[in-house]
């Protein structure tokens, strides 16, 4: 059995044991927070889904209204007619068929992927090694596009993609402890009300089986998810 320290032990031990709002939820972790560097405040959402049917699987994005906190490392495969569209748009890293090879070699120095379709024969090659990295470039979350500035940019201003894994948890960031309260609890709602929208029709009973908001080191806070779903319809 785990044991935890005594500074984690004291941060839970200000946790109550009860669902707390959004609103209630973010000050405290920022409260709590022992540790010396910018943790990231982090979101775990148990679904009612089974990931094991297509019909129920759950996964999007969001562009966060105040980002991450720090610029992703953005790498762009690309045409060479969209290759200085992409450089414009804030791309860090820039190629066609050179920069598979460079990341079939070995080199994943990046943090996210945007790719024009005519490039996905190449890029197809590239799934043992960003797919279990959660960067292969796909249709569905806007990563696979001929619009490649405005993917870079979306990226850079803090969109996250989330996907409910196979116990059926949607894992996400939310910024970092140093943001502003506000900005986290508006980050906050952006993300759950972003999987609220993306239940699928097949989904039946209760969606939002419990939503728990921590920092990287910190103590989870049980969310109080009976007014999420309807503030999400609004």
């Amino acid at each position: 059995m785990a044991r935890h320290g005594k500074k984690f032990t004291a941060a839970a031990a200000q946790v109550q044991d009860r669902a707390y709002s959004i609103e209630e939820a973010i000050p405290l972790i920022q409260q709590v927070k022992y540790t010396k560097f910018d943790e990231t405040v982090e979101v775990a959402m148990r679904l009612g889904v089974d990931p094991k049917h297509a019909d129920q699987m759950v996964r999007g994005t969001v562009v966060l209204p105040h980002g991450l906190g720090r610029s992703k490392r953005v790498l762009a495969i690309a045409g060479t007619d969209k290759q200085k569209e992409a450089s414009d748009a804030g791309a860090d890293y820039v190629g066609g068929d050179e920069i598979v090879e460079k990341i079939l070699g070995g080199w994943v120095d990046f943090d996210a992927v945007v790719a024009t379709p005519d490039m996905m024969r190449g890029v197809g090659r590239l799934g043992k090694v960003l797919g279990p990295r959660g960067l292969m470039p796909n249709p569905k979350t806007g990563t696979v596009t001929p619009n490649v500035a405005q993917a870079i940019k979306e990226i850079k201003a803090g969109k996250v993609e989330f996907r409910v894994d196979k116990t059926g948890i949607v894992h996400a960031p939310l910024g970092k402890t140093s943001f502003a309260t506000e900005k986290l609890i508006e980050n906050t709602h952006a993300l759950v009300s972003s999987v609220v929208r993306a239940k699928p029709s097949a989904a039946k009973g209760k969606y939002l089986k419990s939503v728990t908001v921590s920092s990287t080191m910190g103590p989870g806070v049980a969310i109080d998810t009976s007014h999420l779903d309807e503030r999400a319809k609004h």
